[in-house]
């Protein structure tokens, strides 16, 4: 037998889907309140603070010392605010949480993996922006995803911006202990911001599916993906209880595609926009996509009849007037970014990707 050497991928442990399932939270909280005294620690993106048509904080089970923490995700999660929030928890507690639950969208989740993590790892997020710099587990953790697209609720890393690039921090430990996928939470999100997240399925799925990194468990989940994508932005131009459950479903799925093989050129024009602009990673994902004809033409066309049949705009003209020095603040996000690049053009990448090219594509945005 031929030696091959496989990735023993870390997959999420426990997994509950179906409308109203959040219902079954405080039952499965409960057998992981190992300690009285400590809390669950709530993050919730803010914007359901105070939103009568989307009540999700009275349905949250708190009990004892239980905290909710609305976090702010109007910017992508930046390191800086991973350490406020795990200090602000390590003050007010003496104990070590029982667990994070992360409800919201994917900046929320991501922002619930990093402060797991960093509860108990020392030292600044910083310092973990890379590949398994993680050396401890992370508090018991869990997902709850309000938007659908990002993968978030799957994927080995937390997307963080520190102060010298954007990284995941990216390691088994990252990965959620739990999932909770009840589709009646993402009902009523704002359609512009719903086809974004959506997008960034999509484009997981192109990238996965047109990468060098391919095998036959990325091209399952992402062949799958990819289809319910289409069916719910192609096929449809009204929202509907069917669309909510093709995208929750859609978005594990194109997690799962990634999280064994890797994304591609639009995911790595992507960073830069984030790092030096604060683009949010969907839309940055559909603003550097829409330019990107000569890398996944078919699914580019496809993309754009996507736009055309849900009515969304992407924005255009975010570089225009850019110095010299923002355009190679980009250009190095994106460049250190080598796997992506590896994925998407093989191990030749260089000779297509030069920072001429790069700055060619980004000029374009």
């Amino acid at each position: 037998m031929t030696s091959v050497d496989s990735r023993n991928l870390q997959v999420t442990g426990k997994l509950v889907f179906g409308r109203g399932c959040f219902n079954q939270l405080d039952e499965i909280l409960g057998k992981k309140r190992l300690n009285d005294e400590a809390p669950f620690i709530f993050l919730v993106d803010d914007v359901f603070e105070s939103n009568p048509s989307r009540d999700i904080v009275s349905l949250i089970p708190l009990r004892g010392p239980d905290r909710i923490i609305f976090v702010n995700v109007d910017d992508e999660p930046k390191t800086s605010y991973v350490d406020e929030l795990t200090e602000t928890i390590q003050r007010e507690f003496s104990e070590l949480p029982n667990g994070v639950i992360g409800i919201g969208g994917g900046s929320t989740m991501d922002l619930a993996k990093a402060v797991a993590l960093m509860l108990t790892n020392p030292g600044g997020s910083a310092k973990y922006q890379g590949w398994d710099l993680i050396k401890n587990p992370a508090v018991y953790h869990v997902a709850v995803p309000t938007l659908s697209g990002t993968g978030a609720e799957v994927s080995r890393t937390t997307v963080l911006t520190g102060p010298e690039r954007k990284l995941g921090l990216n390691s088994d430990y990252t990965v959620f202990d739990q999932m909770v996928l009840d589709p009646e939470l993402i009902k009523g999100a704002p359609k512009n911001q719903r086809f974004y997240t959506g997008m960034d399925c999509y484009i997981h799925c192109v990238e996965s599916l047109e990468g060098t990194y391919l095998n036959a468990f990325s091209r399952a989940f992402a062949e799958k993906a990819k289809q319910l994508c289409r069916e719910v932005f192609l096929e449809k131009e009204s929202w509907d209880d069917d669309s909510d459950e093709k995208l929750m479903m859609a978005s594990y799925m194109g997690g799962m595609s990634i999280a064994y093989s890797q994304v591609g050129v639009a995911h790595a024009l992507s960073y830069g926009l984030s790092y030096l602009l604060g683009t949010h990673h969907g839309v940055g994902n559909c603003i550097a996509f829409d330019q990107l004809d000569e890398f996944y033409p078919e699914s580019v066309a496809e993309f754009r009849q996507m736009v055309e049949v849900q009515g969304v705009d992407i924005p255009g003209g975010i570089c225009a007037g850019l110095s010299v020095e923002q355009f190679d603040t980009m250009i190095d996000v994106a460049l250190f970014l080598e796997p992506l690049w590896e994925n998407a053009l093989g191990s030749n990448w260089r000779e297509t990707i030069t920072r001429e090219k790069l700055r060619s594509l980004y000029e374009r945005m």
